[in-house]
């Protein structure tokens, strides 16, 4: 089933939809769960009716369905909050190009440890909305990246059972400002100002409805990118050196991880250039090796970045984000 949040004036979780799968028509879920954190929270009790009523939608016989053409919905992220947001970097292509970009060395571990990160968990962008910057030498970016949702998960797990707890698939735009990275790596202390806000995908799907691109715990499909309405990349996010299981698994080594824990693939990335690239600073680190120089700047405002997935028959899985860059004092 599709799942998504929206505008609620009254709470900053947004209320919970349920979306067709072909993305046309929902429905509220208010009644099941006021929120998708609430209903993540409570997944077992609440997914069977969740799944009862997605199920009616389809088939046309879900009372007080809507047509999202015709009827103006706010999207918010798909889960618009949550307690905490874990960001990998599964992709060793990635690693080693915004490494060599810095002139950082690799670790040693690169290929056996996920890096990780925690990032801004308490307020997700809207996918259809601006992302704000106040100064412009911050190098600001954006990330296009796969993420999961999970329901409680034991501290210790392993990576094959920790698979057995991702509930829901959301896209991210995880967005960056390298002008601020090397210097707060530096102070070895790891991201924080670099790293803020991000936006999930308008829906957050359930393994179910990927079929057989879903597999080894990784979405085996290319990750559009249009930048500035323009072709930018098209990695394959199947490519994933680590699986979520092992993200998983990494980040419950010392703590349980609550229900609504979102875990970032890191940027999808591929070896091979022509399927372009998921942020602005491997696209220049690519420019640095091939033509001996950078060419493309860093996000200035006006400037826009769409990421969205289509499966094996061109059908948009999660929404689209489409944002753009506004700058603000």
């Amino acid at each position: 089933m599709k799942l998504a949040s929206i505008e609620n004036p009254k709470s900053k979780d947004g209320s919970l939809i349920i979306v067709s799968r072909d993305n046309s028509k929902a429905v509220r879920a208010d009644e099941i769960a006021s929120s998708l954190r609430e209903a993540i929270e409570n997944w077992q009790q609440v997914s069977p009716l969740l799944e009862k009523k997605f199920e009616a939608l389809e088939q046309g016989k879900c009372e007080g369905s809507f047509s999202l053409k015709e009827k103006k919905v706010e999207f918010l992220s798909a889960l618009p909050r949550t307690w905490l947001f874990a960001d990998g970097s599964a992709f060793i292509y990635h690693v080693k190009l915004v490494r060599k970009a810095r002139n950082a060395p690799l670790p040693e571990t690169l290929t056996t440890v996920p890096l990780m990160y925690q990032g801004e968990c308490g307020q997700f962008l809207k996918p259809h909305g601006e992302i704000p910057q106040r100064d412009f030498s911050h190098g600001t970016d954006f990330e296009g990246e796969v993420g999961v949702i999970l329901d409680e998960v034991p501290m210790g797990i392993t990576p094959d059972e920790a698979l057995k707890h991702i509930k829901l698939v959301v896209l991210i735009n995880d967005v960056s400002l390298r002008g601020l990275i090397p210097d707060e790596l530096a102070q070895g202390f790891g991201f924080f100002q670099s790293k803020p806000a991000s936006s999930l995908s308008p829906l957050a799907l359930t393994l179910d409805e990927l079929g057989s691109s879903w597999k080894d715990g990784r979405l085996h499909l290319p990750l559009q990118v249009n930048y500035n309405k323009n072709f930018f990349g098209k990695a394959n996010a199947g490519e994933m050196h680590f699986h979520f299981g092992q993200l998983i698994s990494h980040a419950a080594k010392t703590r349980n991880l609550s229900a609504g824990t979102l875990i970032g693939s890191g940027t999808v990335s591929n070896e091979d250039h022509t399927k372009g690239s998921s942020c602005l600073a491997e696209k220049r680190m690519i420019e640095q090796i091939e033509k001996g120089k950078v060419e493309t700047p860093f996000m200035k405002a006006g400037d826009s970045i769409e990421i969205f997935m289509q499966n094996e028959m061109g059908q948009d899985l999660f929404g689209r984000i489409y944002q753009k860059v506004i700058a603000v004092k």
